[in-house]
């Protein structure tokens, strides 16, 4: 019977294996090639060199949008490393079960809240007069809704939104992180003399430098995909949010208003090429995937 069940848990195993290689075959590896593909061809088929990506780099909004995608996930990477990872730790300090526990759901819950509902509530937030938090944008100088999300305020707005959207849900993984690291480790840390502060510096930060690296890289996925946020700011602001601030919302217009989807597949690549090397930086600085 012991044979059986292992037999039957290892079925199960590769049932949920092929189900998710079927899937990222379907919606990730044949997306990728069919974009690659389009990337170096005309719209009649034929062969087109690097036409389409020396056209999508010529194009004078190509620039700013890099600029605006750039600036925007240094912000809020820098964020999630230097914040998530004292959240984490302050968490993990704790003692109280119920303090600790509550923490982490109040971080938690606002990542329930994602995508286009998620900006949608950030449009009543960011207006004066209908925010919660008026007083404090009237503080800063902003009268009305237009003055707050001029193109220069985006950067910071839209990764203040990524971090309240995505961050807690990190700080829990990274709690759990956290709980991986022995206790007698911990002890043998404050047997030497280390305090709180010197424990948490020295010794659980360094523990958690591939899960630090690990939310690097996929935030950085998700970062470079930066689309609905000023898609709908554009939308509610009639247009002072250009409707090709970002990347993909470059590609989308030369997808879907110039209908040349091959220079939008050329933006998609060379987006996928910056993405991949500089998750290639965080494996290497992390050791992703070295052994301690």
């Amino acid at each position: 019977m012991a044979a059986g069940g292992t037999r039957g848990r290892g079925a199960l195993s590769y049932g949920f294996v092929a189900a998710y290689a079927a899937l990222a075959l379907a919606f990730g590896v044949l997306p990728a090639l069919y974009a690659l593909w389009l990337a170096f061809t005309t719209g009649a088929g034929g062969f087109a060199g690097l036409d389409n990506f020396t056209r999508v780099l010529g194009d004078f909004r190509f620039g700013p949008a890099v600029a605006h995608v750039a600036l925007y996930l240094a912000i809020w990477l820098a964020a999630l490393v230097v914040l998530v990872s004292f959240l984490a730790v302050v968490v993990h300090a704790v003692r109280v079960r119920w303090l600790s526990r509550t923490l982490r759901l109040v971080f938690y819950l606002p990542g329930a809240v994602a995508g286009a509902s998620s900006v949608l509530l950030w449009l009543f937030v960011l207006d004066p007069t209908a925010s919660p938090v008026s007083g404090l944008l009237r503080l800063f100088g902003f009268h009305s809704f237009v003055q707050v999300i001029v193109p220069g305020n985006l950067p910071a707005i839209f990764a203040i939104i990524a971090f309240w959207t995505g961050a807690g849900g990190w700080v829990v993984i990274m709690y759990g992180a956290l709980n991986t690291i022995g206790a007698e480790v911990i002890e043998a840390a404050r047997i030497d003399g280390a305090n709180a502060v010197q424990i948490a510096w020295h010794v659980q930060l360094p523990l958690l430098r591939k899960w630090i690296s690990y939310m690097g890289i996929m935030s950085l996925a998700a970062g470079t995909q930066l689309f609905v946020e000023p898609q709908l700011l554009s939308q509610a602001s009639n247009a002072v949010v250009p409707n090709d601030y970002s990347l993909n919302q470059l590609a989308y217009q030369y997808a879907f208003q110039h209908n040349d989807f091959n220079g939008a597949a050329a933006i998609s690549l060379l987006l996928l090429v910056v993405a991949l090397a500089l998750s290639a930086v965080f494996v290497v600085r992390g050791g992703l995937f070295g052994t301690d």
